[in-house]
């Protein structure tokens, strides 16, 4: 497995070891004692499945305290361009964008810290999947818009699809004015 940094503190990408031969493929998504040896530890009590239809975009998601969620998250089917924003206060990274590439051939993997908003756009048709160290909690969710000017996210997609829910989130200013997060 290879771990790489991505000068955000705690947020890496993962590219596991595929082990291939005739009958197919064969890798481990996930094993407690290898994340651990890369100073990933987190426990998951919530695993979600997605799929979404070409021309997608999901997020900008997240949930406050006390049901912060860290995501490890993968493309199953497909490819999906995974954005997060640093929304940590204190962060030397805070409102910074990172952009990942999640292919379902690659089988790469992001992990997501607490206090980050998540989100994707799906490039083709794809299957979506996270574990997430905390249970969902609909009075907790927030977010910050998918088009924020502020952000100026490139979502790689022409005519995104976005949900009613996703289109009124607030922008990153409205909720650092709301106190939902703070610098």
């Amino acid at each position: 497995m290879e771990v790489k940094a991505t000068g955000m503190e705690g947020l890496v990408e993962i590219y596991p070891t595929l082990y291939k031969d005739d009958r197919g493929w064969f890798y481990e998504f996930y094993k407690d004692d290898t994340f651990k040896k890369h100073n990933i530890s987190y426990t998951f009590l919530q695993e979600n499945q997605s799929f979404s239809k070409k021309g997608v975009v999901r997020g900008l998601h997240m949930q406050r305290a006390p049901y912060a969620q860290a995501k490890l998250v993968t493309c199953l089917a497909g490819k999906v361009l995974d954005v997060v924003v640093d929304l940590r206060a204190g962060s030397k990274t805070f409102a910074q964008v990172y952009y990942c590439l999640l292919e379902s051939e690659k089988r790469n993997m992001l992990m997501v810290p607490e206090g980050f908003a998540h989100g994707f756009a799906a490039l083709e048709d794809s299957v979506f999947f996270y574990k997430c160290s905390n249970l969902y909690d609909k009075a907790s969710e927030t977010g910050v818009r998918w088009n924020d000017p502020a952000l100026n996210i490139d979502w790689r997609v022409q005519d995104p699809i976005i949900s009613e829910k996703d289109m009124v989130l607030p922008t990153m200013d409205e909720l650092l004015r709301k106190s939902v997060i703070s610098r």
